[in-house]
């Protein structure tokens, strides 16, 4: 096949999906699987109690989840090539001045511009990005996708670790300011078109042309969802939208209390800092081929009932925990806590714009997104005030088995809004 016929055959949306995944592997040093290799540096160099760092975070965190309201209207207004362009500069000097942190007020800077920019920014333009060329294909999108989350969540504790170790904490903030500027942003300078029919595309690869032929086909290619494009004010007046946004708050809550905690969580079960490493690399690389297969099964399964399954197993991991006390139960409790995060990636990502629409998807995901960083907020300090209050995390993990079972009720009943029901009203 010559170079020419290759790229009249190839679909530009996969290379997009490739810089899709590029950016949300680049969002780890906001993630707090990343962050957690920090927490103990501060607290030995500082001398900062955990619950000190933890209310940082959280607070840090409450704030940033907040400004992403604004965030998802900006991507609707701007387009996702300028403002991945834009936030992957700033969030690489955000980087640099964590590593330059010196006092609690600088940390706790530090701590809101790598959240809002890394875990709520950098996660939420590349689905939005996605979602705009992908409809009847956008499972298997997604998919692909989110294995540069996870293969971020496998191999940023390892390099944090391994760079902590061979030199200080201050040179794991460099390295990821100069990736971020050196690798991320060229791609995202040259290689990011916002929508396909910037190029004479439409979603999952076909040309726009004024045959019949060709618009019959692109007609009985295209899914429900494309022809009823809710805005944020009208997905508000749903259910759905109230529904899947308690459900998306859930597990950001419970998997990052674990994950800024997981450490000392294992310390008290008589684990080793290197086995609670261990666990959220398994965590992360067992959760690839859920995250896959999971992203085809949402072609053919209505997705509630994927973000349903999610909480069930939330329940089982959590249970788990509270006996954990070798290595091999903790390896088993990381092949499951990451079944649950690849159902959560693809399930979570994909239902807002198959429930809502592409066109207003960043302003409606937006929102998502705020429940999310607001979940996650919400996580490290009730972990770290159980710990010092109680001396273990048992009440704490017994009282977070309320939320899976409160998330798989609304995930269930948040059925698939019909926009002509909603206008009738």
């Amino acid at each position: 096949m010559s170079g020419r016929n290759f790229l009249n055959r190839f679909y530009y949306g996969w290379f997009i999906v490739f810089i899709g995944g590029l950016g949300i592997f680049f969002s780890g040093p906001g993630q707090t699987y990343s962050n957690a290799a920090f927490i103990d540096q501060y607290i030995e160099d500082f001398g900062w109690s955990r619950t000190e760092v933890s209310s940082l975070y959280s607070t840090a965190t409450l704030i940033a989840g907040i400004m992403m309201m604004f965030v998802g209207r900006y991507i609707d207004r701007y387009g996702q090539r300028f403002m991945m362009v834009t936030v992957g500069t700033v969030f690489a000097l955000a980087c640099f001045w964590n590593s330059m942190v010196s006092n609690m007020f600088m940390l706790a800077i530090g701590f809101f511009f790598v959240r809002l920019l890394g875990q709520g920014t950098m996660s939420l333009i590349p689905n939005t990005l996605t979602a705009q060329w992908f409809v009847k294909k956008r499972g298997r999108a997604f998919s692909f996708m989110t294995l540069g989350s996870f293969a971020s969540a496998t191999l940023f504790p390892v390099i944090n670790t391994w760079i902590i170790d061979t030199w200080d904490w201050q040179m794991a903030w460099r390295f990821w300011g100069v990736a971020l500027l050196v690798v991320f942003v060229p791609f995202a300078l040259f290689g990011v078109r916002n929508r396909p029919e910037e190029i004479g595309l439409e979603p999952d690869g076909l040309r726009s042309e004024s045959d019949d032929e060709t618009n019959e086909l692109i007609a009985s290619t295209a899914l429900p969802e494309s022809d009823e494009d809710f805005t944020l004010k009208e997905a508000m007046r749903t259910w759905a939208f109230w529904g899947i946004l308690i459900s998306v708050g859930i597990p950001a809550m419970i998997n990052t209390g674990i994950t800024f905690h997981i450490i000392s969580i294992f310390d008290t079960n008589g684990l080793s800092p290197a086995i609670a490493a261990m666990v959220l690399s398994l965590m992360a690389f067992a959760g690839i081929p859920v995250s896959f297969v999971s992203g085809f099964i949402t072609e053919r399964i209505p997705t509630n009932y994927l973000l349903a399954s999610v909480f069930v197993i939330e329940i089982i991991f959590l249970l788990m925990l509270l006996v954990t006390e070798s290595a091999l139960m903790a390896i088993l409790f990381g092949i499951v806590w990451g079944a649950a995060n690849g159902l959560e990636r693809i399930g979570m990502n994909i239902i807002w714009p198959d429930y809502f629409g592409r066109k207003y998807v960043g302003s409606i995901n937006g929102v998502g997104m705020t429940m999310v960083v607001i979940g996650s907020s919400l996580g490290p300090l009730p972990f770290g005030a159980g710990f010092d209050l109680f001396h273990n995390y048992t009440p704490v993990l017994l009282v977070s088995l309320a939320f899976p079972i409160i998330g798989a009720v609304c995930a269930i009943s948040a059925k698939r809004p019909e926009k002509t029901k909603l206008q009738a009203h």
